[in-house]
């Protein structure tokens, strides 16, 4: 049976600030990703299954990618938790804004690696995670592959 590749693409708006970061990205300002998500496996063969043919239905994949991360980061500002950020996350908080605190520096290669992580664990046993790219902006990305990540 061969193995495939599948690839699934998602788009949402997101805010964040590079805490002591010496350029423009200190500031608060927002970006519209786009992340690709490639999954791995083998279609399914069973004639009985309603999803035959499939590697994983790209409904299945959307499901997992929208509720895991574009529901939570769509229009949302995402800081570090563990900066004076949380003051200002707080304060937008308090009076009604859409705030993600992280424990991480919040640029878009430590996003892609959480991204990964989250969508790992809701994976179906054998549909494996390929890679992710994360598009910060037309000319600028991440990437994440599973075989740069043991």
């Amino acid at each position: 049976m061969s193995t495939i590749r599948i690839t699934k693409q998602f788009s949402f708006e997101t805010g964040h600030a590079l805490y002591g970061y010496d350029g423009k990205c200190r500031n608060v300002h927002g970006h519209s990703y786009k992340l690709s998500v490639t999954v791995i496996g083998s279609p399914i063969t069973d004639t009985n299954d309603v999803k035959l043919g499939m590697v994983i239905d790209f409904g299945d994949l959307k499901k997992i990618v929208k509720e895991e991360i574009v529901d939570q980061f769509d229009h949302a500002t995402v800081f570090n938790k563990n900066t004076p950020h949380k003051e200002l996350a707080e304060e937008l908080s308090n009076r009604g804004h859409h705030v993600i605190l992280v424990d991480y520096q919040p640029t878009s290669e430590n996003m892609v690696v959480d991204f990964a992580s989250k969508i790992q664990k809701r994976l179906p046993a054998h549909i494996k995670l390929f890679s992710l790219k994360l598009q910060e902006t037309e000319s600028s990305y991440a990437e994440w592959y599973a075989s740069d990540n043991g």
